[in-house]
């Protein structure tokens, strides 16, 4: 553990400018480490909570970025929380989304930090938005200071009725409470917080925001997206957004299931919204060019205009660089919605074609290539849409995920006869064989499941091997060189293994092809690197196939030519054999 404060700490300094297009800092490694291996480096309480065993403290950057690589890889319970007791790490803004803990492990872990802003999205039901606010509460410096609070998509309280709790924050400035059970009275209680400058209220149960003119002198950011049960009519709504003077940004879009003309009739305004900066009115209807244009004219500030899914976008005055950063965090919000992932793969081409992708960062281009084999791995049957995609970055990149996108696409290829899918898949598959290892290019055609299914059965192992004995001999001659091979090592072994014959008879189909494709190349790697000797045992061993004796007399038929026309090659220097299952 001394070890890693050594490397940990020096780093912290890092932590606010890092790019994609920088490496994975010392610092990330390090903390990844960590935390897949946390048990490693901790003691367990008598209430079976986690401590550290080291007695440093980490400086409150890192421990922020602990906690957060925590809860991006989903290991924040009761237990693991525990590391953020007492005086050891020194927690400011504090993120645990989706979080499995309860109450009394939230208020023994959290609420006695300087907790400036705190992200508890989806954290599970034991736990309520009271409960939060309540633990908060019971720390005077957070009253005063906490000043971010996301709260989306948890409870309110498990109490009816509850006890109004939001007006213990009076420090708060940006609150996110999405996806709630939060009515009027809640909104109205919130509206008086003295110093709050950014809701979003998005798919709450409030029916009227007239409470908003409470803070209409300070508030500066308002989201409301697909407010599904308000009651009020579109005048009544422009009459209390007209009063919210200091806003930059609106978000009154929605998903398409109302036809409400709001859109059309904000755009149509003329003393609205005079420091606005950022409207989006996606999946709005009747939302038209000429009416955007108009809005953005009046207001020279503005510089964004959100526009998914409505009539409006095609005009010349409306010009942007696409992001793929944007598209990227799309994708890893919603990764189980199907339309998203389609939408986000055709950003994904548009955003990388013509070799746009080798001008981008590397780390970006890691990111979508992990989320387009995740989409990949989610959505089976639209697999073929997704290999468009994934091309460019196997071209450019350095991503870790090489041997994961060689597994989906070799899975892809034995599922699908369409030609000129397979025709991409080989040629993604023949770029992934210069990246990966020996090992890993030999893990590539080893399915396990039998071998795992049915450890002790060696009937049913020897009728698989059968099995594949029979295919073989079937196999065509190809008429063209179908693989590349850098190495023949890892064939040696199993040419050795005479109680298996279908296995021999895989490693001299393979050998044979192509050597007698590319005799100048195999050929000379053949004799350098052995294996003539493993020819000859197989030749002259008893129980040796006759199949696979057959193909490998011709191999030594076609060695002894080469080494007629072109000499003996010299031997190269002995490489380790790869381990192959």
């Amino acid at each position: 553990m001394a070890n890693l404060f050594a490397f940990v700490f020096p780093l912290c300094s890092f932590l606010c400018s890092k790019e994609e297009a920088s490496p994975y800092s010392l610092l990330d490694i390090c903390l990844s480490f960590l935390t897949t291996n946390l048990e490693k480096f901790c003691s367990a309480r008598q209430d079976g909570t986690l401590c550290l065993q080291e007695p440093g403290v980490f400086p409150q950057e890192v421990a922020d970025r602990l906690l957060q690589t925590m809860a991006f890889h989903g290991l924040l319970n009761d237990g693991t929380v525990g590391i953020f007791r007492g005086n050891q790490m020194r927690l400011k803004r504090a993120c645990i989304r989706k979080a499995k803990i309860s109450a009394v492990a939230f208020r023994k872990a959290f609420c006695h930090h300087k907790l400036v802003e705190l992200d508890a999205t989806g954290v599970n039901a034991d736990i309520t938005i009271t409960d939060i606010i309540s633990g908060l509460g019971s720390n005077k410096w957070i009253q005063q200071n906490l000043q971010c609070l996301v709260l989306n998509s948890l409870t309110l309280s498990l109490e009816d009725p509850y006890e109004r709790c939001f007006s213990r924050l009076s420090g708060l400035r940006a609150l996110s409470i999405t996806n709630v059970l939060f009515y009027n009275e809640d909104l109205a209680e919130v509206a008086s917080l003295p110093r709050l400058e950014s809701l979003d209220i998005s798919n709450t149960s409030i029916t009227d925001i007239t409470a908003l003119l409470a803070c209409k002198d300070r508030l500066k950011s308002l989201t409301m997206h697909h407010l599904k049960c308000l009651k009020m009519t579109t005048t009544q709504i422009l009459d209390v957004v007209r009063e919210l003077k200091h806003l930059n940004h609106l978000d009154i879009s929605d998903d398409k299931q109302f036809t409400s003309d709001i859109a059309l009739r904000l755009l149509e305004q003329k003393d609205i919204l005079p420091n606005l900066v950022s409207l989006d009115v996606s999946g709005r209807k009747h939302v038209t060019d000429k009416a955007v244009e108009a809005f953005i004219q009046q207001r020279p500030s503005m510089q964004f205009v959100g526009l998914l899914a409505t009539d409006a976008g095609y005009s010349e005055f409306l010009t942007g660089k696409g992001h793929l950063k944007l598209v990227v965090t799309g994708m890893r919000n919603h990764p189980m919605n199907l339309p998203v992932q389609l939408a986000a793969s055709a950003c994904v081409f548009n955003l990388t074609k013509q070799d746009l992708a080798l001008g981008m960062p590397v780390r970006l281009l890691a990111d979508v290539t992990h989320l387009l084999l995740k989409a990949m791995e989610h959505f089976p049957n639209h697999q073929q849409n997704l290999l468009f995609e994934i091309l460019p970055y196997i071209k450019s990149s350095e991503v870790r995920c090489l041997f994961e996108a060689a597994k989906l696409v070799m899975q892809w290829l034995c599922n699908h006869e369409d030609q000129n899918m397979q025709r991409m898949a080989v040629a993604i598959i023949s770029i992934l064989a210069a990246k990966l290892s020996t090992e890993q290019t030999a893990q590539l055609g080893a399915e396990l499941f039998i071998v795992r299914s049915f450890p002790t059965e060696s009937s049913i192992q020897q009728k698989v091997l059968g099995l594949l004995h029979s295919a073989i001999l079937k196999w065509p001659t190809p008429e063209c060189e179908m693989v590349a091979y850098r190495s023949f090592n890892p064939f040696f072994p199993l040419l050795g293994c005479f109680t298996t014959p279908g296995v021999q008879l895989w490693a001299v189909w393979a050998m044979q092809h192509v050597c007698s494709k590319n005799p100048s190349r195999y050929c000379s790697m053949l004799i350098e690197e052995g294996g003539l000797q493993h020819l000859y045992n197989i030749k002259e061993h008893e129980q040796t196939d006759p199949y696979v004796q057959q193909i490998a007399v011709a191999i030594l038929d076609s060695l002894e030519k080469h080494i007629v026309r072109h000499g003996r090659p010299p031997p190269c220097k002995k490489q380790p054999q790869a381990r192959l299952n």
